[in-house]
Parts: structure tokens; sequence; C-alpha cells
């Protein structure tokens, strides 16, 4: 049996992450997926669909930039983001109409700012370059980590939110990582083109089994968004499955996943991404690669998980969805499983089980005594832990998402209990939380740079914050002084959204306080999602009688069979 390593690489282009041009993700010593057949330099266009496994996985590609929002229709992923009418604005109605193509433009645009490697010179981000080119070179490993996402202001790569941000597009549209010394990297405000420091690489095992059910998703939700790639596709799903063995053996001796053991895997990443759990992450893992493959073998192992999962839920996660609780989403698509594809025997119990949480979770978005909102109408569903934005995005997606689904099934809404909810209800709050992220809100400033009138200008990011003088090389403590300028970033950072407000709707625009104006890759990855499921469908003809439905009723179901069955 081989060890398995897992280690934030990749050698070549990502075309998960939008416009990527190299992304990390995970590497096992034993190959997972085929070899390249062309080396970089020669590819024919700059969306590359090569694979460069050197007894590696190394999951890396490109996404398609899906530049055509008006066609995003066709463009999204029979993995549920559909598009439907879009529902009629209530929470401010003196507010002008949101461009919401627009913003979904400039939300994507912020991963071409965060990527790492060689730098593509058709980026729409002219203030970066080339940077940490040395990746990987430590040590005895020699592993070829060049590439991949600077996870936020800062220059270090984390392979968990970069796993999380592919799973929530690949859905939307259509490890432990490389940890940058925490003393050079943290402490230094530096442009990652300028970097010098020694950027150590942290490696984990087969125990890091939360990184690996992430991957996992991550790798599945993707090969249905290009399932008419066939061989690029089966290739995917072909490392999902090979992981998926791995990881989802019984081990009584595996009790924790990546960030929460308590030895070198993860290193100091579980600072900033200390999971709390894992078997989310395997149920989440198994339920994508299902829908990928129509293998009832994987539905079997996550609904017989689900309570389980449910049972490590802690409280304070409770209808969270974000890279640390997947439960809440998983939730959903077993959801729709069971409205549209249900397979009855022996998965009835978990899918009915499922809908009826996600049911109550949509009461839970709109009732006043489960989740608080601030006077301004944002959701507080983690209020004492800051960036309240990243979690009203996730749920603004979930929201939308569910209330297609009743729309496909003719119902006017849903009840839990005592309380109940219709179709307008659910629409209206979740386009608040995006209406409210772009500018509705008491401080009348869009939380996404660049979007409206008035946004932040003080974002925590490093290459927005310093100067891009050709040539120009800034030393660490150069760096300080714009850290702590006053002045406006010069680099306008399109795109990213900020942490955001406090619960009482108050935002400081200081780059030195990141719990207002830090971004993040995952943070943004759940807005994207947002918006697209949000955005306005092409209209069919009037004298259509067929309802006018962004969501893509069949396209997810593509591999599974009424009556199940292993292939």
């Amino acid at each position: 049996m081989h060890s398995v390593k897992y280690v934030h690489t990749i050698s070549e282009a990502g075309r998960f992450l939008p416009s990527a041009s190299q992304w990390n993700s995970t590497e096992i010593d034993f190959n997972l997926a085929p070899q390249s057949s062309n080396s970089y330099g020669s590819l024919p266009s700059r969306y590359s669909k090569s694979f460069d496994y050197d007894l590696v996985i190394t999951d890396k590609a490109y996404f398609k930039r899906f530049l055509y929002i008006s066609a995003l229709a066709a463009l999204l992923i029979p993995a549920l983001v559909l598009l439907i009418h879009f529902l009629p604005h209530k929470h401010h109605p003196h507010s002008p109409t949101k461009n919401l193509t627009l913003a979904v433009n400039q939300a994507l645009t912020f991963f071409d700012a965060q990527k790492s490697g060689n730098y593509p010179n058709y980026s729409p981000v002219k203030f970066r370059g080339n940077s940490g080119m040395q990746d990987g070179k430590v040590s005895n490993l020699n592993a070829d980590l060049v590439g991949g996402f600077y996870d936020s202001g800062n220059n270090i790569k984390f392979s968990f939110p970069t796993a999380y941000a592919v799973t929530i597009l690949s859905w939307s549209v259509g490890s432990t990582g490389n940890d940058t010394k925490v003393s050079n990297d943290i402490n230094c405000w530096q442009r990652p083109e300028d970097m010098s420091y020694v950027r150590p690489v942290s490696v984990c095992d087969s125990t890091a089994s939360d990184l690996a059910g992430e991957i996992i998703a991550a790798l599945s939700a993707a090969s249905i968004v290009f399932k008419d790639e066939i061989m690029y596709s089966g290739e995917l799903i072909k490392a999902a499955g090979k992981l998926y063995e791995v990881t989802s053996r019984e081990d009584p001796g595996r009790k924790q996943g990546t960030y929460t053991k308590v030895d070198a895997c993860g290193g100091e990443a579980r600072d900033y991404y200390n999971s709390t759990s894992f078997i989310d992450e395997l149920v989440w893992g198994g339920t994508w690669l299902f829908f990928a493959t129509g293998n009832n073998s994987y539905l079997a192992y996550a609904t017989e998980r689900f309570k389980a999962a449910e049972d490590e839920e802690t409280e304070s996660e409770k209808g969270i969805f974000y890279w640390n609780n997947k439960l809440t989403a998983t939730a959903v698509l077993l959801t729709r499983l069971r409205f549209f594809r249900d397979l009855g025997y022996p998965y009835e119990g978990a899918l009915r089980s499922s809908s009826s949480r996600t049911e109550i979770l949509m009461c839970s978005y709109l009732s006043d005594h489960i989740f608080n909102k601030t006077q301004g109408g944002l959701i507080l569903l983690r209020p004492g832990s800051g960036g309240a934005l990243e979690f009203a995005a996730t749920a603004s997606f979930l929201s939308k998402l569910y209330s297609d689904y009743l729309d496909l099934l003719r119902r006017s809404g849903g009840s839990c209990g005592n309380d109940g909810f219709s179709l307008q209800m659910l629409r209206r709050f979740s386009i608040s939380q995006v209406h409210y992220i772009l500018g509705d809100n008491p401080m009348k400033m869009s939380y996404m740079v660049g979007f409206g009138d008035k946004y932040p200008y003080q974002v925590h990011h490093r290459s927005a914050s310093i100067p891009w003088d050709d040539g120009q090389h800034y030393t660490c403590a150069e760096g300080d002084r714009w850290l702590y300028s006053k002045e406006p970033n010069p680099n306008l950072l399109v795109g990213a959204m900020v942490a955001g407000p406090d619960i009482f709707d108050n935002f400081s625009d200081e780059r030195d306080k990141l719990w207002f104006t830090e971004p993040s890759i995952a943070s943004n990855a759940g807005l994207v999602a947002a918006l697209i499921a949000l955005h306005d469908p092409p209209r069919k003809s009037s004298n259509s009688a067929s309802l006018n439905l962004g969501i893509d009723q069949t396209g997810i179901f593509d591999k599974i069979h009424s009556t199940p069955s292993n292939p």
C-alpha cells in the first residue's frame, strides 16, 4: 500500500479557478492522473488542458473564463446554479437595480490578482508579475510547488481554501499547504514578486482526511463542469476516485483530520484554517463523486455517514456554509437529489433528513429568533467571528438555489413546524444579502472593490498597497510604510470582497485593520456563486409555455439512473 502525502502544489496551469495560470492543490506519492502531453511553453492556447503529475496528483488546469455572462445559462454547470427569473426587489425599493453582470465579472477578476508563479501577460490585473518561483525547492522535498493562488492579503498558499473555492465555483458556474513561514510572511509587508525569504513546505499523510475530502469534491464538481470534454473530465474523476479509495478506508486510529491534529501536519496553517471536523468533508466529497459518476457506492458512503457528520458539527457551525463546514451545503445537494431523482431504498431516510434540515435552514435565514440581523439587514451567522459577508454570501447562494428547486416543483413555499415561508420571501432574503454587499447598507458603501461609486480604498493586501514600479525591489522593512500609510492603495484590487462591517454596520477603511479590509479567495468564491445564482437568465420567447428558469433540471443527474447500480 502506498503512503499518501499532501503538499500544497501544482506545477502547471490550473483551469479550476477563473483565468488561472497555476494553482496549488495536493500532491501524493503515486500517479493518480495522466501525464501532460505538452510542455507549458508549447501550449497552443492560454487555457491549459494538461496535467503534470510527477509522483503526484497535481490537479490543475484552466477554469474557463466566462466573459460572456449574457450567455451564462448555457455555461453554468449542471451542478445547479442556475439562473432563474430575477426576483422582485424589496429590501430597498428606492435603490437602483444592481448590475450583477458587472459584479460577477469584477468578482472573478480578484482571482487574477491572487495568482502565484508565472504570471500571464494577458491578465487584466497589470500590477502583478512572476512570484514564488522557488516554491517547493526547500530541504530534501524538492517538489515543484510553483504556481497557485495566494490566500488573501498575505503571501501564503493554502490547499484547503483553494480546494473549497474550486468546489463552490464549479457548483456555481456551471495541506496543508505551501505554508510560508509565518515569522517571514505575516510580519513582512512585501509584494510576492519581491519575496526572497525561505518558504518551507508542510507535508501531511493520509490522515489529512478533511483536506482530501475537499479535494475529492473539487475534482468531482469540476468534472461535471467539463463533462463535454470527455477525456479531461474522466481524468478528474479518476483522480478523485483514487484519492477517495485511500481516504475512505476505515482506520480506527484516525480520529481527526488535517488541521485538528497536534503534530507537524499542517504546521502553522492551523493558525489560519483550523478545521474543527473531517467527516463533513468526507460526506461532501462522496456526494460530489456520486453526482460525477453515478456510482451509488459513493452515495451510500455519504448517506450512511451523514448522521455522524451532524453529531460532529459544533453548535457555532450550524447553518453555515464555508471552508470549514460542508454539511449545510451537502444537505442542499441531497435535497435536490430527493426532489428530482429520488432513488428510494436504502437512501430515503438520509435524503428525507437532508430535505428536512434544508427546510429548517431556510426558515432560520428568515427568522429573527435564530439568526440576528444588523439594522441594515445583514444576517449574522457567526456574530463573534467577524467576516460576516463571507457567510451571508453563501447563505444567499443556498437560499436562491432552494427557491429554484421549489419553483421547479411548482411549490409556493415551505414550512418548519409553526413557521413557514414563501418563494418570494426566500428570494427577497437572497437578493437582500447581495445588495447589502454591493452598497445597500448604512455605510452606503459597496464592499466589493471597484463596484459602484464608493468602496474600500485601503484593502489589506500587499500587492495592491505597494506601488508597481518595474525593476524596483522593496524590502520587508521598506514595506511597512505602505502598511501604515493612510493613503489609498496605488493599485485597485477590482472585485475583491473585503471582510466587511461589524455587527453594528460600522466599517473602518484602514489597511492595518484586516478584520475589516482583508479579502480572501474562499469568501470571493461564495460571492461569485451568489451573484451567478441571482443573475437574470436570458428570456425565452413570450409564446413559450415552459418555465423560464436558469437551473439545469437534469444536467447534474446525467450519470445517475433511477434504479441505482454499481458500474
